[in-house]
């Protein structure tokens, strides 16, 4: 068996930066069940993956009984459900045995967990009351769940290509650079030197997608220029935030669903009728942050636009440095007849 300390959980498996749901309600937690399942069991982190979808679907069936006892049973099911779903992920990245199936196979049971707990809560209520607007409810979670997590991939695959064609065209520009100092006589040292800046370009920390995309990266300083021009305040929030691990988007899909699974429940549990408040609290909380995050990555693409444009400029001034490329031998017979 092995010998991992809480310790070595902690500094293999931590995000950087987290959402503060897991930071302060679930790592405390799950990084002693990390420690002890990795020592102690033979347990997956796929059959973690499972185990989460399993207490998720009983959380969902406890929410369909409606009753306050039920309410706070589901509640805490959906609770551990997501701790499980944490230590899949943490027990891959502390014993290396993370998979590409097993990315997939977290990702697919996520949404299933969410959609079937959205309707078993939902449904529960209406059944209950009678009031459509817990049909309409249901949807709305659902649609707001898929979402935030379209939106954050489309905007992590686009952002990596923004960053690599800068990266492609800063080397391109060092390269003839280069080619240009040597054709007027400078010293290669100087040139070489730029090179080594360029190679440190294109260094980019792994990260999970959601991370990337929803907490800004503070080395792609290029990308974001424009949105910390304009809120200078923001980085001393960031830097506040990141000293306890916590990622400065506040309600990300993470709180979203604890609202809707966990504090919705709890609090209808206590008032009856409460649990449309609070999605909808929970919902327009998401929504404030998604449209931050569209508006960073607008202000993003301006910043690469006009980075892009630059950089060709560059890349046409130090060709037209570059001495004539000489004709091939006989390019010119033929005319002669």
């Amino acid at each position: 068996m092995a010998n991992f300390t809480l310790d070595d959980v902690r500094q293999r498996t931590y995000k950087a930066r987290d959402a503060w749901w897991t930071v302060l309600l679930v790592d405390p937690l799950a990084a002693r069940l990390v420690k002890f399942t990795a020592n102690r069991t033979r347990v997956t982190p796929n059959q973690l993956t499972v185990g989460a979808l399993v207490l998720g679907l009983a959380a969902g069936a406890c929410f369909a009984v409606a009753s306050w006892p039920w309410l706070l049973a589901g509640a805490l099911l959906y609770h551990l459900s997501f701790t499980l779903d944490c230590m899949d992920g943490k027990i891959a990245r502390l014993k290396g045995t993370g998979s590409v199936f097993g990315a997939w196979l977290d990702y697919i049971f996520d949404r299933v967990r969410v959609l079937a707990c959205a309707i078993a809560l939902m449904a529960g209520q209406y059944a209950a009351t009678g009031n459509v607007a817990y049909v309409w409810t249901a949807l709305g979670v659902v649609f707001l769940d898929m979402l935030r997590y379209m939106d954050a991939l489309e905007i992590y695959k686009v952002r990596s290509q923004m960053r690599t064609t800068l990266t492609a065209a800063r080397e391109e520009a060092r390269s003839l650079e280069l080619a240009a100092r040597r054709a007027n006589g400078d010293l290669a040292a100087d040139a070489d030197e730029d090179l080594r800046s360029a190679e440190a370009l294109t260094e980019d920390p792994e990260a999970d997608a959601e991370n990337r995309v929803v907490g800004d990266d503070p080395n792609v300083v290029a990308l974001q220029a424009g949105f910390n021009q304009r809120f200078p305040w923001y980085a001393r929030i960031r830097n506040v935030l990141m000293a306890g691990r916590i990622r400065p988007h506040l309600i990300s899909g993470i709180e979203f669903q604890m609202g809707v699974f966990i504090v919705a429940p709890i609090a209808a549990a206590i008032v009856p009728g409460a649990i449309i408040p609070v999605v909808v609290l929970s919902g327009v909380g998401l929504l404030a942050f998604e449209l931050i995050i569209i508006y960073k990555f607008w202000l993003s693409s301006r910043d690469y636009s006009r980075s892009l444009a630059k950089l060709n400029t560059k890349i046409e001034s130090y060709r037209a440095e570059l001495p004539a490329e000489p004709a091939p031998a006989g390019a010119a017979v033929g005319s002669s007849g």
